[in-house]
């Protein structure tokens, strides 16, 4: 066993995003499997270390929480203080190495003052003199791969690139108890659906998911799941008034890790570009995204299970600065996503073989007629 003074220590920043934290297990597994003695530390933003509890490849989580208005921020690296003190907690872990995955200029200056001899990052905004070694970033590949490359670079055997999740038994428990409680019977068809999204007008319209819903209970007879979050509470009403037959619901009322234990036990998702996109993926969810502006092949769901529906215009993907590139529809949408149609979703949903085969057994003990 190697002593814990001689353990090579290594640092991994790659924060702020639900999604961004889940397309980072890969690297994080591979890199253990190549340090297996290391001492490894992740700096994540607050909250996002929840989605990879039970992650067997990191030793330490380091919290990072500047002000900022794309993360769940607390604000508790605030002052220039506040992010000197940062600074001088990780100088005194003394990281031999850091790997830097995210791609802003901060996040390598912070790999610099971190005192780590050995800094490899991809060579973008102009931050290359703060790395000791530099990665292309591709923007033709997903980012997964973009990250294992930060390894590849460093001379580190890449194996595999699928993704993970860890649930306690407790949270596995949770999930029987809903379910059990809310009437649905073992082996009984759940479908997900998340219609919402953090920025609206990269969500397919609220209108399109009930009518979805509707016809998913009406083709396949499965009961329908909603998740969301407590910001997406006011929809409910909208939601339970357009419902012909009463769905479930986790919306508001389940913690991040209950909502996971719930999705890990749907036969399918059907959601948008989205955090829960990636969750269900690393939970090997059968799922469905649905893409208007954003790049599937950069930023889709990753797993043999995952589809994508989108329709390519010539503007796609766009910066997603709403609505400076394009004009919104009457709804509010960029005409991209309001290209998908209904009828493009069952069409996907009818090709799934789990889908598939339970709407035969439907149709031959008569449940369709």
């Amino acid at each position: 066993m190697v002593h814990e003074k001689e353990r090579k220590r290594i640092l991994v920043l790659r924060y702020r995003f639900i999604g961004d934290t889940i397309l980072t297990i890969p690297f994080l597994r591979n890199l253990r499997r190549a340090e297996p003695d290391a001492y490894i530390a992740w700096v994540v933003a607050p909250g996002s270390s929840e989605v990879v509890s039970g992650i067997p490849y990191v030793d330490e989580f380091i919290s990072w929480d500047p002000v900022t208005i794309h993360a769940d921020s607390q604000g508790t690296h605030r002052t220039f203080g506040d992010k000197l003190s940062f600074i001088r907690a990780l100088r005194s872990k003394r990281f031999d190495t850091v790997y830097v995955l995210k791609r802003s200029f901060g996040s390598a200056l912070m790999g610099f003052l971190s005192g780590a001899r050995q800094r490899i990052g991809f060579a973008t905004e102009g931050r290359s003199f703060l790395l000791t070694k530099t990665v292309p970033y591709r923007h033709d590949q997903h980012e997964v791969q973009n990250f294992l490359d930060v390894l590849r670079a460093d001379g580190i055997l890449v194996i595999d690139d699928y993704l993970e999740a860890w649930l306690s038994s407790e949270e596995r428990q949770f999930a029987d108890r809903f379910f059990e409680e809310a009437g649905v019977a073992p082996g009984e068809l759940v479908i997900g659906i998340h219609p919402f999204a953090a920025n609206p007008p990269r969500a397919w319209h609220l209108d399109n998911f009930i009518e979805l819903a509707g016809k998913i209970q009406e083709l396949y007879g499965a009961r329908i799941l909603f998740f969301g979050g407590p910001k997406d509470l006011e929809a409910l009403p909208t939601i339970r008034s357009a419902m012909k037959h009463q769905a479930l619901e986790a919306v508001g009322c389940t913690s991040l890790r209950q909502s996971m234990a719930l999705l890990s036990r749907c036969q399918l998702l059907v959601c948008n570009d989205s955090g829960i996109m990636h969750l269900a993926a690393s939970l090997r969810v059968p799922l469905i995204a649905l893409f208007g502006p954003q790049s599937p092949l950069k930023f889709g769901p990753w797993g043999e299970k995952c589809r994508v529906v989108s329709q390519q215009f010539p503007c796609s993907p766009c910066k997603q600065i709403f609505f400076s590139e394009c004009e919104p529809s009457p709804r509010g949408r960029p005409e991209c996503l309001e290209a998908i149609s209904v009828e493009m979703v069952i069409k996907e949903i009818d090709s799934i073989d789990i889908i598939r085969v339970n709407k035969q057994n439907d149709y031959k003990s008569g449940k369709h007629n």
